[in-house]
């Protein structure tokens, strides 16, 4: 009898989903309709569907949502108030408040933007709307926090540039700090920005001659501004010629503006790896004007040279922020070594360990502790996978996630990944590695591995270090004599398993392959026809590259790895006259993006090894020594 109902049961429930597919699909396309109105600003057509979406459909909120995003253009305030009242939680509402609230900062309708700052999350807050929170305060006559992260070489958002106006109106602001902000807008070649913050607090900067800096006089603040300009732009195609203008006028210069000019010319140097020349240069410039990446660029051209002792007196010397990042604990801790003071690294190596990051890697290895990855000692139960499947933004996540495979919309995938980042916020360690099992199960890769990263003290590796197609993977590995290790740590790198991602430049597939570099793969390997988003071979092409470059560049996978992300050139010229350690050939690499891809991905390889039981190398030895050029 209890058979016969749990079979009733199962056939009952079996038949509610068969009936319910029909509508689910019918509320699929007409999401995808109301996808195609927003995007066509057809906005009768998407009003339509979003007044007959029916609430019991997980995604019934974004044709609504999507329509308050045009609303949001046409000020009309009605149709967001209405959103906000009807969605109270989850990443749209968040998204509408933060978009609204730089309107009304914008029209200065402070009293609504009050109401609803107050309703919107400190850690859902963009920029451009904490400006416009800040902006509030300074005009009641308070000092907004942390006003000096403005100085560096970046424009800012409308809203955070009538932030600085105001707080400069309210004497919030000296006329030298201003001035350094100009200065540096001008050095990041931001000239427009620079002229309108002039022009808004009352600087003389000289417009005229800053369309020609060689006929700028020294006889005025904003002629000296100029010239700094001309010098700066100068030195990125000739450094030696903007040298000899700086030497030329450095005496009818201010010290303050002289001081900021060799420590401009001293980043362009250090990127260029003409290091000594930077570090010339920069015993020429004014500390207190350096930016944080000045000051990261003056410790790389030190550690590039490996002059030990001067770079630990450059992270000594750092601003804390600076100083407290785990590379400047590492390379702090590293130079106190070689310099005899072995005694004060070890709180510095443990500092800098904290975490599952290259630095803490290396840090770990320094003090003598080998790479384990355990498996988890209590993992989620079945309950609290239900719990985490039954959340509602889990839900719309899973929905959008199958409707962006199903009908080829990246878009949509991209609502799932915010939906999930979303959920994710302020969960304990069971609830993520409950969210990452689900992630896995799914298909869902990079999510899964976004949840499981944030775990506190339970840690399951499995899902930090997914390892999704491992056939194919390890069969082209073996059959190239690739270390398969290296294979999937380049790949969760490149693409996190997202079989269909695809670059801002065009590259595709799980590594990431750019179609001539595809192109030339197969013709190589004499593949007369090929599909680059087909798993296997885009796994076969990218990994056969993969050996083809290590084998060019001495059959070393730093380089290798360098070379797959910037190209083989680009490599080799990062090379130095003499053998280099190959953390410090990864620390001087001047693109920042090639540099953190280069570590992430061998720090990863070393992950991978530990969970594949492959012999203990530490990082450190991975790195091994890079060879003269």
């Amino acid at each position: 009898m209890t058979r016969s109902l749990s079979t009733f049961r199962t056939l009952s429930l079996a038949l509610t989903l068969v009936a319910a597919m029909p509508a689910l699909a019918g509320n699929n396309e007409d999401l995808l309709a109301a996808r195609e109105a927003y995007r066509s600003n057809d906005l009768g057509k998407l009003t339509t569907i979003a007044s007959a979406m029916p609430a019991s459909y997980a995604l019934h909120d974004y044709p609504s949502y999507w329509l308050t995003l045009k609303a949001l253009d046409r000020d009309n305030d009605g149709q967001v108030v209405g959103f906000l009242n009807s969605v109270r939680e989850g990443w749209m509402p968040e998204k509408i408040r933060n978009e609204w609230l730089k309107k009304l900062g914008k029209r200065e309708d402070w009293s609504s933007f009050s109401a609803e700052w107050k309703k919107l999350p400190e850690d859902a807050r963009d920029e451009e709307s904490t400006c416009y929170g800040q902006l509030q305060d300074a005009r009641q006559g308070k000092k907004p926090d942390d006003l000096n992260r403005f100085l560096e070489m970046r424009p800012a958002a409308d809203g955070c540039n009538r932030l600085l106006t105001a707080a400069a109106g309210q004497g919030l602001l000296t006329q030298d700090w201003l001035w350094r902000r100009v200065r540096l807008l001008l050095a990041g070649n931001y000239l427009s920005q620079a002229r309108q913050l002039a022009d808004a607090t009352n600087l003389p900067l000289d417009n005229a001659a800053l369309n020609n800096p060689a006929a700028a006089s020294p006889a005025t603040a904003g002629g000296q501004e100029a010239i700094l300009y001309g010098i700066v732009s100068k030195a990125r195609s000739d450094s030696n010629a903007a040298v000899s203008r700086l030497l030329a006028v450095e005496g009818s210069l201010s010290k303050e503006r002289s001081g900021f000019a060799w420590g401009q010319l001293a980043l362009l140097s250090a990127r260029k790896q003409l290091m000594s020349q930077a570090l010339q240069w920069y015993a020429k410039a004014d500390p207190q004007q350096l930016t944080a990446e000045q000051w990261e660029w003056w410790a790389r051209a030190a550690l590039r040279g490996e002059q030990w002792a001067q770079l630990e007196q450059i992270t000594r010397a750092m601003p804390a922020a600076v100083a407290g990042k785990p590379a400047w604990q590492y390379w702090r801790a590293r130079s106190l070594k070689q310099l005899g003071r072995g005694s004060e690294a070890p709180a510095l190596f443990a500092k800098a360990s904290i975490g599952h990051h290259y630095y803490a890697l290396l840090s770990l290895e320094e003090l003598g502790n080998v790479l384990s990855t355990p498996a988890s000692k209590v993992g989620p139960s079945a309950a609290d996978i239900s719990a985490m499947r039954a959340n509602p933004a889990i839900q719309r996540a899973l929905a959008l996630l199958d409707i962006s495979n199903s009908a080829g919309k990246p878009e949509l995938r991209s609502d799932a990944q915010r939906e999930w980042r979303w959920a994710m916020r302020g969960r304990n360690d069971m609830e993520l590695l409950a969210a990452a099992e689900i992630g896995r199960r799914e298909a869902f890769y990079d999510m899964a591995i976004y949840s499981a990263e944030r775990t506190k003290e339970e840690h399951d590796y499995s899902l930090r270090y997914l390892t999704p197609y491992r056939d194919i993977t390890q069969r082209y590995a073996r059959q190239l004599e690739v270390d398969d290790a290296w294979v999937y740590g380049l790949i969760r790198q490149e693409s996190r398993f997202i079989i269909a991602a695809r670059s801002g430049v065009g590259a595709s597939g799980l590594m990431q392959l750019m179609p001539a570099t595809a192109k030339w793969v197969a013709k190589k390997m004499g593949l007369t026809s090929y599909s680059v988003t087909d798993i296997d071979t885009n796994v076969q092409l990218g990994t056969w590259y993969l050996r083809y470059v290590r084998d060019s560049l001495s059959g070393n996978e730093v380089m290798a790895t360098a070379a797959y992300n910037a190209g083989p050139g680009r490599a080799r010229a990062w090379q130095d006259g003499r053998p280099l350690d190959g953390t410090i050939y990864a620390e001087t690499i001047p693109f920042s993006e090639t540099r953190d891809y280069v570590q992430k991905v061998m720090a990863n390889a070393a992950y991978y090894a530990s969970t594949f039981g492959h012999a203990n190398i530490s990082l450190k030895t991975r790195m091994g020594t890079i060879p003269a050029r």
